[in-house]
């Protein structure tokens, strides 16, 4: 059930595209830029290593926030083909290629989508942040499991330090099984290897549904509290096939979120400005800035 459709992804990518880069710009926009050390200077324009490093990610070479430097060995590969990248335009400003009309009128439109791609990074800093992302996580869990039914067991602890520490026990060998007879307090269960049968998820109380989600069929769930204590949970068998987890589904989210935004600026921007077409008539849009942003996933036909 994806987030956002081929139809929509090709409005936003036409809308912010910029060259040829290979990531999309929630990612690029993860960076910070704001490293002004000088990589190399260009018959005395400067090159920063923040700019290496946004080149980088937009290339796909690195993924954002991963360490990157003079000492990697793509680096001076992108440092390189920056360092061209700029002889190249230095000689088009000596032959004077940006004073005709045309090239200033192309000259404007790349600054207009790079002013759109700061917005979109500003969008991304200030909506796309992890609490937005579990928020929407668990909602895409709660609609991908509505007729889920898994086979899961619990040890019920009551604190997190007896919770840990069974948890250590389990990563370090012992198995699941072995431990709930003397260690769960829950009397209805501990009797039967901690068995709560098969289940369907929504019908559980927060955050069981995540926890089934990102725990994989025979794998054992890291600790987590509700109201009765604190639970270790296994997933022993599933009916339907398992959500993905929330690292998985975190880079669609992102997008969705964003592209919202996005959608919604645009459409206030609409309303509010003077637009007249060429010929004077009032300016009627086809379409929506960019296609209506579901409330619910599309159906699998959309990707």
């Amino acid at each position: 059930m994806p987030l956002i459709s081929r139809a929509q992804l090709a409005a936003f990518a036409l809308l912010l595209a910029v060259g040829a880069c290979e990531r999309t710009e929630t990612e690029v926009a993860e960076i910070e830029v704001g490293d002004q050390t000088v990589a190399a200077f260009v018959n005395g324009e400067p090159v920063f290593e923040g700019d290496v490093e946004l080149e980088a990610v937009a290339r796909g070479l690195i993924n954002a926030g991963q360490e990157f430097g003079p000492n990697d060995d793509e680096y001076r590969i992108v440092l390189d083909q920056l360092i061209d990248q700029k002889l190249i335009a230095q000689e088009a400003g000596r032959r004077q290629l940006d004073r005709d009309a045309g090239s200033q009128r192309r000259l404007e439109m790349a600054r207009e989508r790079i002013l759109g791609n700061l917005l979109v990074e500003s969008l991304v800093a200030q909506e796309v942040t992890e609490e937005a992302i579990d928020k929407m996580y668990a909602e895409q869990v709660r609609l991908q499991q509505a007729n889920d039914q898994v086979s899961v067991a619990h040890i019920l602890l009551e604190t997190r330090e007896e919770a840990d520490a069974l948890f250590l026990r389990i990563e370090q060998g012992e198995t699941f099984e072995s431990l709930v007879f003397n260690n769960s307090k829950d009397t209805r269960t501990r009797m039967e290897n901690g068995d709560l049968g098969y289940v369907a998820p929504n019908d559980l109380a927060e955050p069981f549904p995540v926890v089934i989600a990102n725990t994989p069929e025979g794998e054992v769930s890291p600790p987590f509290e509700t109201g009765d204590g604190w639970h270790i949970l296994k997933v022993k068998d599933r009916r339907t096939e398992p959500p993905k987890t929330r690292d998985e589904m975190r880079p669609e989210i992102a997008a969705f979120l964003t592209l919202n935004e996005v959608s919604r600026i645009l459409r206030r921007l609409r309303t509010e400005a003077n637009i007249e077409q060429g010929s004077g008539q009032v300016y009627v849009p086809t379409s929506d800035p960019v296609p209506a942003i579901p409330q619910s996933p599309p159906g699998d036909d959309d990707l």
